[in-house]
């Protein structure tokens, strides 16, 4: 990796970017720190497509920092439901609280700086960084690693110390001083719509002729990954109990997948439930006075490392006491669009003529 291939690298991405390849998204050449901040925790481990209209609700709800500081939890999670890792969306609003009550609601300029905020990490310190105050620090993201593996032919696995040493490094020295929010840009949107994990298009590519991956028909074995992890299956049965014209729902308070979100009353259990639940529910309950009315299939959603099997049983109770329901909230069917649950939940609920 000498400097006159880097040059070369840099030379041509540039060109490719303004040769009028660029993405058209509303978050382009944006240099308010914190649209771009927003825009960018939107897309962590989201497609464009999917984040896009989360995007400009947000952005038309709260213009400015000091309007998404001055929220109520439960309204910016009810506006990110559907969009997952909500552990982002809790991020989000206390780093808004905190810019707001000790930056005067000014984002800092500078990469080491904003990484001092929750939530933000390299990648998106680095994107507000060049993006709207023109540092010159390089993003290392998926789509840059796999530009980068392939081009210099890199098969150090990327998610090792050794490697994100060197892609870090690499990048760094790839950004031009003079327009690095604009390289920034290109090589993410490059990886997006050029070199692409599958199906790459090689044969308009206009880095091939240095791309080390394509002249020795490597393409498919780079980025190279050292770790595989497992994934664990978890088994969630929901009760949906009617009650006149409400039905009882919890928050999930604990740290866990869904924070802070809403659920119906749940029994989680170690195994597949059996086809007979009445012992399972009578557990629960306490007693055995309850009658089930409808119990749906088996419903799986994969998230990062975990495997999540719902059922959904709804039950009448028949015996209703303060102490078996003491930890649920009775709400109007009226009212239950103003609660945020996870996907799962909200698409049963909608099924059911609930939402």
């Amino acid at each position: 990796m000498n400097n006159s291939a880097n040059k070369k690298f840099t030379t041509l991405l540039l060109k490719w970017n303004r040769d009028k390849n660029r993405r058209q998204m509303p978050w382009k050449g944006e240099k308010d720190p914190y649209l771009i901040w927003l825009s960018e925790i939107i897309l962590q481990q989201t497609r464009v497509e999917q984040g896009l209209p989360y995007f400009l609700r947000f952005k038309q709800k709260y213009p400015a920092v000091k309007n998404l500081a001055l929220a109520k939890e439960d309204d910016v999670m009810r506006l990110w439901q559907g969009l997952g890792y909500y552990s982002r969306a809790r991020n989000l609003h206390e780093t808004a609280k905190h810019v707001h009550q000790h930056h005067a609601g000014k984002f800092p300029n500078t990469s080491d700086e904003l990484k001092k905020l929750k939530g933000i990490g390299d990648y998106t310190a680095a994107a507000i960084a060049s993006f709207a105050f023109g540092e010159q620090r390089a993003v290392v993201d998926g789509n840059v690693i796999r530009v980068l593996a392939r081009v210099f032919g890199m098969a150090t696995p990327f998610d090792t110390t050794a490697g994100k040493k060197q892609f870090s490094e690499l990048a760094q020295k790839l950004i031009p001083a003079n327009s690095p929010g604009e390289y920034n840009q290109a090589i993410m949107d490059f990886g997006a719509v050029v070199c692409t994990p599958q199906n790459p298009l090689c044969s308009t590519c206009p880095l091939v002729k240095i791309c080390i991956a394509f002249n020795e028909n490597h393409i498919d074995e780079l980025p190279v990954r050292a770790k595989k992890t497992g994934v664990k299956s978890r088994y969630f049965n929901y009760l949906l109990i009617r009650d006149k014209d409400g039905i009882y729902i919890q928050k999930r308070n604990e740290k866990d997948i869904w924070q802070n979100l809403y659920q119906l009353p749940l029994i989680e259990t170690s195994k597949p439930s059996k086809k007979n639940l009445n012992p399972l529910i009578a557990d629960f309950w306490g007693d055995k006075t309850f009658a089930i009315i409808s119990s749906s299939a088996e419903i799986t959603q994969m998230l990062s490392h975990r495997k999540i099997h719902f059922r959904f049983v709804e039950i009448e109770l028949k015996n209703v006491r303060s102490r078996q329901l003491k930890d649920f909230e009775k709400v109007k069917l009226k009212d239950l669009p103003n609660f945020a649950f996870p996907k799962t939940i909200h698409l049963y609920l909608k099924e059911k003529s609930l939402l």
